[in-house]
């Protein structure tokens, strides 16, 4: 059966980057708490082990900013153009 938890005395400036992770998030306060809560105790499964973050480094979310700093690192050369194989694919019809 859920429980109600309740948090005491939080100040405001932490109460407000709550608010606004909550908000980047599009979740409500009580959700963005409640998935703190399920990270805080290791009950989600890690979504990959990118750019070798271990599980308690890596966040749930991350900015745009961070994603493409990991794109960054695991492709640091860039990626091959798709035009010449969608071209050979196109052809090949």
């Amino acid at each position: 059966m859920p429980v109600n938890l309740s948090v005491k005395n939080v100040p405001d400036d932490l109460a407000e980057r709550l608010r606004r992770r909550a908000a980047a998030n599009r979740r409500s306060l009580q959700r963005e708490l409640l998935g703190i809560l399920e990270a805080a105790v290791g009950q989600r499964a890690p979504s990959s082990a990118a750019a070798g973050v271990t599980r308690e480094q890596q966040p749930e979310f991350i900015t745009i900013d961070e994603l493409a700093e990991v794109s960054r690192k695991l492709f640091s050369r860039g990626t091959e153009s798709s035009v010449a194989y969608i071209r050979q694919l196109r052809d090949s019809r």
